[in-house]
Order: structure tokens, then sequence, then C-alpha cells
């Protein structure tokens, strides 16, 4: 498989894998700068985390659709992937050529990793806005996209550790045996879980939108009392000359 690999899937994993990497490391940075005193640059930071988050699932829930949408016309047959979504497992593989299955479960993991890295900056950005509706959605798609991202790294793992095929939920810890009726819970399985999370954070993101006055109102410094009251004074002094 390695000499099979081209330098496009090589370096197409190289950058996801990053961006995965980048977006957790942003996610501890802004939390842990979002625990002292107001600071503008978080807000923006937290919005570039959401915007990146969106892209990656985008690319990530069409991944399962495409699969889904190959099991109706093709019920029986293995599970399918886009060429893309191929070529990245590919690459992903080249970690360990000896298990074939490897690369994907990766692939996956990652999707997976920048998914809730976008939730979870919807949790950020709302921290000083907590009676948000945006920030409940946005903690119940942590809390889902959670168990679905240690599902996939139980599966990743357990491959990884080589196990003759992924354990999860979605493989009944690997008492289901290859072939259609394995194929089928399992493309479904992960098609929905994913159709719901995205669903919860589109969600999150519409009201976000439609409270980003108040998010973003957190996030302005204070203005100081003694500065508010010399404030106040001069212009009293100037409508009374």
């Amino acid at each position: 498989m390695g000499g099979s690999v081209s330098f496009w899937d090589t370096a197409g994993a190289v950058v996801l894998g990053l961006w995965a990497v980048v977006m957790w490391a942003a996610v501890g940075v802004l939390a842990y700068a979002n625990h002292g005193p107001v600071r503008p640059w978080v807000f923006t930071g937290a919005t570039g985390v959401i915007g990146l988050g969106v892209l990656g699932q985008i690319g990530h829930v069409q991944e399962h659709i495409a699969q889904a949408g190959y099991w109706v016309a093709h019920p029986n047959a293995k599970p399918w992937m886009t060429p893309w979504g191929d070529g990245l497992a590919n690459g992903f593989g080249q970690v360990d050529p000896t298990k074939p299955s490897l690369g994907m479960e990766v692939l996956h993991l990652t999707g997976n990793f920048i998914f809730l890295a976008g939730l979870a900056g919807i949790m950020l950005i709302t921290k000083r806005a907590a009676s948000t509706v945006s920030r409940r959605w946005a903690r119940m798609g942590v809390w889902m996209q959670g168990i679905h991202g240690l599902e996939h790294l139980l599966l990743t793992l357990s491959v990884a550790f080589g196990a003759k095929q992924a354990i999860g939920l979605s493989t009944w810890f690997g008492t289901l045996q290859p072939g259609p009726g394995l194929w089928t819970y399992r493309i479904w399985w992960h098609a929905l879980a994913n159709l719901v999370g995205s669903v919860i954070f589109a969600i999150a993101l519409y009201h976000l939108w439609r409270e980003r006055k108040v998010v973003r109102a957190a996030y302005q410094p204070a203005v100081h009392p003694t500065a508010t009251r010399v404030i106040d004074d001069r212009m009293v002094g100037a409508a009374s000359s």
C-alpha cells in the first residue's frame, strides 16, 4: 500500500491532521485565556475555530451521505468511500501499512475531532453569555459528539492494537462478522449520528447568529466607573455652559 500512495494523498492527510491539531491547540489556548479578564481576541479566535469546524463538518458529513447513498443502490456491497475520502484514508494508512483499515479509521477519527472542536468553539464564545440558547444547543452537541468521538477513538485504537476488526458500538464490539449485515449497520449508525450532530450544530449556529450582539458585547472591555463619572461630569458641564 505504501508504494501506491500518491504525494497528494500524503499531503492531504498531513494537512487534515494538522488542521485538527491546530484547532484543538486553539481551543486550549482560548479556554485558558477565557478564565481571566475579558480579552476581545478570544471572541475573534473562537469565531475562527467555529468557522473551521463548519468547513470540516461539511466535508465530513458529505462523506457519510455519499456512503449511505451508495448503500441504497448497492445494499450488499462493501462500504464505499468517495475518491477524495479514499485518498485521504490511504494517506493516513501509511502510519501502519500492515493494517489496511487503519487509515479509514484515523480519517474518520480526525473528522470527528474537527467537528467536536467546532462545537467546543461555540461553548467558548458563549462562556460569558451563559444563558443563551446557542450555548444550550452547543452543550448538547458537545456531549453527543464527544460520545461519538470516543466511539471512533475506540474503533481506531482497536485496529491499531491488532484487533481483527474494529471494536465499538457500531460493530457490536466486534461480534458482528464482516458482511452485508455489519456493513449496513455501521454505515447507517455513523450516517445518522453525523446527521443528528450536524443538525444540532446548525441549530446552535442559528441561535448564535441571532444572539451575536449579546455574545459580542460580553467581550467588550468594561468602562471603569471613575472614567464613566468623569465623562458624565464633562457632559453636564458642557451642557450648562
